[in-house]
This record gives C-alpha cells, sequence and structure tokens, in this order.
C-alpha cells in the first residue's frame, strides 16, 4: 500500500511543515487586503476638518461683558495672546450644554470667564464648566458693540451645532450627525449656519431666528440637511449673526 505524504491540518496538532508557508502567505494576503480596503474606504470619506480642542493651551481665562444674541456670546475686553481684547467668542457648557450659569447675568454685564478653547478656521468658542470656577460676575457694566446691519441675504449651507462643529467631534456636520445637533441645540449650544460661500470672509454665521430670538422647533428638521435660506446678517463685534427666515427654508438635493 503507498503512503500518502499530503500533509494534512489538525486543529489541535502542530501544524504541518508542508503547511506552513502556505498560511503564511495566505495570512499576509488576508492582512494587505483588510489594509487596503481599510484605506479605500478612509480616503472616500470627506475631511473631518481642523475643527478640535485647545487643549495643549491649557484652560484660558479672560474678561469681558456677555450678552444674549439670543445665546450668550462675550465680547472681550481683558484678553491674552489667544483670545484678544476686541475678540467676540460663542460661550457653551460641558456636555451637549449651554453655559448654565448666567439666568441672572443682565446683558451688558461684566464677567469673567474661563474654560478650554474650541477652534475650526474663523470659529471659536470657549467650553466653561459650570459654576464660579468657569464664569464670575464683576462689578459694574460695560457697553456692547453696536450691530451693523448688513442687509437681508439668500443663502446655501448647513445648520450645524456650534461646539461639534468647532471640534468637540469630528467632522460635527453632516446626516450622520443630526441627532447629536438637535440635541446640543435644545440644550443651548449656540447654533451657526455654514455658509457654502464665505460671508465677509467667514462660512460661520451665529444663527438666530428672526429679530435675533432663539430658532424656532420647526428648524430642527431641517438640520444637517443642505438647505437655501433667507434672512437677515448683522455683524456684531468681530462676529456676523444671521437671522434666519424658517418659513424659507427650501431642502436642496
Amino acid at each position: 500500500m503507498k503512503e500518502n505524504n499530503v500533509p494534512f491540518f489538525v486543529g489541535y496538532l502542530p501544524v504541518p511543515k508542508g503547511l506552513r508557508r502556505f498560511l503564511l502567505l495566505v495570512a499576509f494576503a488576508l492582512a494587505s487586503l483588510v489594509g487596503i480596503f481599510g484605506y479605500l474606504i478612509g480616503v472616500t470619506q470627506d475631511a473631518p476638518g481642523s475643527g478640535a480642542f485647545l487643549f495643549d493651551f491649557g484652560r484660558q481665562t479672560v474678561g469681558g461683558v456677555i450678552e444674549r444674541t439670543p445665546v450668550p456670546i462675550l465680547h472681550i475686553t481683558e484678553g491674552n495672546s489667544l483670545l484678544p481684547a476686541g475678540h467676540t467668542l460663542m460661550l457653551s457648557g460641558p456636555g451637549k450644554n449651554g453655559i448654565m450659569n448666567t439666568r441672572d447675568i443682565q446683558d451688558g454685564a461684566s464677567v469673567t470667564v474661563s474654560g478650554i478653547v474650541l477652534k475650526r478656521g474663523s470659529l471659536d468658542m470657549l467650553q466653561v464648566p459650570d459654576g464660579p470656577n468657569g464664569l464670575r460676575p464683576n462689578e459694574g457694566s460695560d457697553p456692547t458693540p453696536a450691530f451693523i446691519d448688513l442687509g437681508r441675504w439668500k443663502l446655501a449651507g448647513e445648520i450645524c451645532d456650534g461646539k461639534c462643529l468647532a471640534g468637540a467631534m469630528r467632522p460635527g456636520r453632516g446626516l450622520a450627525h443630526k441627532a447629536c445637533a438637535n440635541l446640543c441645540i435644545v440644550g443651548g449650544t449656540p447654533p451657526v449656519f455654514v455658509s457654502s460661500q464665505p460671508i465677509m470672509g467667514t462660512e460661520f454665521l451665529l444663527l438666530s431666528g428672526p429679530n435675533r430670538t432663539e430658532i424656532p422647533s420647526q428648524v430642527y428638521d431641517r438640520m444637517a440637511r443642505y438647505i437655501l435660506v433667507e434672512g437677515q446678517i448683522t455683524q456684531h463685534g468681530d462676529i456676523l449673526v444671521f437671522a434666519m427666515e424658517p418659513e424659507t427654508i427650501e431642502v436642496l438635493p
């Protein structure tokens, strides 16, 4: 009887010598294919953008004048190299919340604010912790910058929550981020309109409802969609405020 020398693999026994090279080649080929497919999937995705927490700079403390437009913003009067005086800064709280301890602070009140900066291009935001370590009122008040009317505009773009867009999440926009954006804005995070074309050098506009009121709830269904909308733009400090008219929203393909 002729002896059969064909190698045969048994799971609980050592791999036969005749099969070792074959299995190594198969394992290398599979690992290479997984890497190639992962790379191809990655390059087809949109870039997440440059937004991020600036943890390397540490906690920033600045003084300024607080105002609601309708969400709280800070006009910096005592700044530093990262957040200079004259800069207007959006404010948010931890998690999916706006800054929580401003209910009893009047517009124009002088405050000291401390927190971590988020930055994406021309969009700056300060994440302020709850309590006096985040925001404390100072004595007195100061005038706030005037609103400069830039006229009525018709813009194409997307409604996002400013915190995730600025870098708390990446990319922080698009339909995959719709539910998160709704929760953040309901919680008080500043809403931001991302224009498809820059307006006076920026594509990020602080968003409000008509006459700088809170955005109405019917807008939530249009969050993270590519839309066309009309409204009034005003310059306030060094940010732009877009008072959108919800009835003019048109969802684009």
